[in-house]
């Protein structure tokens, strides 16, 4: 007889707001004035500092192990967009640090 044992599924490493908790806490706009490029890099910052931090919470402690297809794999678990290549490298270059 063989028995099958399937695995739980995991969910998201992001918190989300509790559907009966009231309304969401409103997010600060960005302040006035800086370009878009600059907005563009210190999003794409946050994005690959929370990548990285979700890598190494889940066991990769070395540039080498986070190959892009396990970065975008990070992302899809914790909810975000699929990262682009710059974003990969720039997760890599972090987890130097």
């Amino acid at each position: 007889m063989a028995v099958v044992v399937q695995s739980a599924p995991t969910a998201p490493l992001t918190s989300t707001h509790p559907a009966g908790a009231g309304p969401a806490p409103r997010r600060r706009p960005l302040p006035p004035g800086q370009p878009r490029a600059w907005y563009e890099s210190h999003n794409r910052r946050l994005k690959a500092l929370r990548l990285a931090t979700a890598l190494l919470a889940d066991g990769v402690y070395h540039p080498t192990q986070a190959t892009d297809r396990r970065i975008r794999a990070m992302a899809l678990r914790i909810g975000v967009n699929a990262p682009s290549d710059t974003t990969c490298r720039q997760v890599r270059v972090l987890m130097l640090h």
